[in-house]
């Protein structure tokens, strides 16, 4: 039995994407052989690889073994890669990272371009997700390295403390004097200011309003804390936000902040990966240079 690299990655691309089409588009060959490739798999193997229907594919058992120990060895050759590279060319690489909302808006940003710019050649794929979907993509091994919030289980995962996220109320500082604490279950009457598109801390939010049996009034979805602290402070309605973003705009703009009772407000984020000593050295590098 021999498949090639080129076979396993082709066969990821299309499991990842759900798509032969789009497998093939991310694989840069074109669709007749990425069916070919496909189809001689399965002829090797003697049976199917992937269910195929109408709105795209998902592999079948042996298939899910096959991406399984398609992706271990093809981490196993980035990581081989990167650090034979680095004798000849330094430090060199890709990292596909993932995140909430909090670690990209407010820690990241300035961490990173530090890494960066000491490592001009290593390139970083940032994407926010929730803190579960962000467990869950690391443990399939579709991306290297997390920053969640503790609140979901991490377990078979080793993990590193990053940085303590603590979510807080910003209200206008023109009304009345806010109280020091309040309970989300109190906000939920008021008109929000929240995030636009699909954002990790809006889905946050909302989920925990459902479970208060309410839903979220959002009167305005905006792209960023700074622009959400703006309409606060022009008295459209009150949002929830980390608290570095609502102290940093709070030195500029007319706000208030006032603190969350409730424990879900406090959050750990923290750095999660399959196996530390398993990364490419500059997967390593830049755990540690961001933990710092």
């Amino acid at each position: 039995m021999r498949f090639d690299l080129a076979d396993m990655q082709l066969f990821v691309h299309i499991v990842e994407t759900g798509s032969i089409t789009a497998g093939a588009e991310r694989a840069h060959i074109a669709l007749a052989s990425a069916s070919a490739r496909v189809k001689g798999m399965e002829e090797v193997l003697g049976m199917p690889l992937l269910v195929r229907g109408r709105r795209g594919v998902h592999p079948t058992p042996v298939g899910q073994s096959l991406v399984h120990h398609a992706r271990l060895v093809l981490q196993q050759m980035e990581r081989m890669r990167g650090e034979l590279t680095e004798y000849t060319q330094g430090m060199k690489g890709h990292i596909r990272l993932l995140a909430n909302t909090a670690a990209i808006s407010e820690f990241l940003p300035q961490a990173l371009a530090a890494f960066m710019n000491r490592h001009p050649n290593v390139d970083i794929d940032l994407e926010e997700r929730l803190s579960y979907d962000i467990v869950r993509a690391v443990a399939e091994g579709l991306a290297d390295v997390g920053i969640v919030t503790d609140s979901v289980d991490l377990s078979g995962l080793e993990t590193f403390a990053f940085r303590v996220d603590r979510l807080i109320v910003v209200t206008a500082a023109n009304g009345a004097e806010p109280e020091q604490e309040v309970g989300f279950s109190k906000l939920l009457d008021s008109d929000f200011i929240g995030l636009a598109g699909d954002s990790a801390l809006q889905r946050y939010l909302s989920l925990h309003a459902a479970r208060a049996g309410k839903q979220l009034k959002v009167r305005v979805r905006l792209r960023s804390f700074d622009a959400i602290c703006r309409m606060v402070e022009s008295g459209v309605g009150i949002s929830v936000i980390p608290e570095a973003a609502a102290r940093r705009c709070q030195q500029t703009m007319g706000i208030r902040c006032m603190r969350l009772s409730d424990p879900w407000a406090l959050r750990n984020l923290t750095i999660c990966t399959r196996r530390f000593d398993e990364l490419p050295s500059y997967t390593r590098k830049l755990i540690e240079e961001i933990r710092a």
